[in-house]
Order: C-alpha cells, then structure tokens, then sequence
C-alpha cells in the first residue's frame, strides 16, 4: 500500500513512494486532484528533477496545477500534461495506482 486514501485531500499535500523500473527505485508521488487519485514519477519534463519544492507540496498556490519548483513548469493534474512553462506539450510520466479498501496501491500490487 502507497498509502490509507484518507492521506490525500483534494487539491492537498500528495504523498512520496518509490517505484521500481528497470532495476532501480524512482521517487514517485501520488496526489488527489477531482476526487481522483493520480500518481507520476517524480521528475519534470523539462529537466530531470523532483517537482517539489517541499517534500510532498505539488500543487500550485491556485490547488489547480502541479508545478515544478525549479522552473514553474505547469501540469494537469489528471492527465501529467505540461500547460505551461519550458516543456510545453511534454508530459510526466504516470504510475499505475488504483484506490479502494481505504487505501491507494500500485497497480501491479492491487492483484
């Protein structure tokens, strides 16, 4: 389990996992946006580091859009798509997560 579904509030702080790909551990973080669960790696489009600038503090100050605190990079929420900023039309990448029985899990783990 990622974490209990009572952690993430609409438009709040997400959560930070680790997720393995290709031998190796990558930071993650899930958050909610829309009553909807929604989870990336942690690594902007634009440059390849972690979009918060505190430890799970993604949104923007609007609770609208995920933003990387280095360059203002701009994303949707529910799609990962770059609105704004440097990578424009690039997108984070997505982790598979699903919700149910109080809790948010990977998806390969769900079974």
């Amino acid at each position: 389990m990622i974490c209990a579904s009572s952690a993430l509030v609409d438009g709040g702080d997400g959560v930070r996992f680790t997720v393995p790909r290709g031998g190796v551990e990558l930071a993650a973080f899930v958050v909610r946006h829309g009553g909807v669960v929604h989870a990336y790696i942690n690594r902007c489009a634009h440059v390849p580091i972690e979009l918060d600038w505190l430890p799970g503090r993604f949104f923007d100050s609007s609770r609208h859009f995920l933003i990387c605190a280095t360059h203002g990079a701009m994303y949707s929420p529910d799609s990962g798509y770059c609105v704004q900023g440097p990578c424009r039309g690039s997108r984070l990448e997505a982790v598979p997560v699903v919700e149910h029985d109080g809790g948010v899990f990977l998806k390969d783990e769900d079974g």
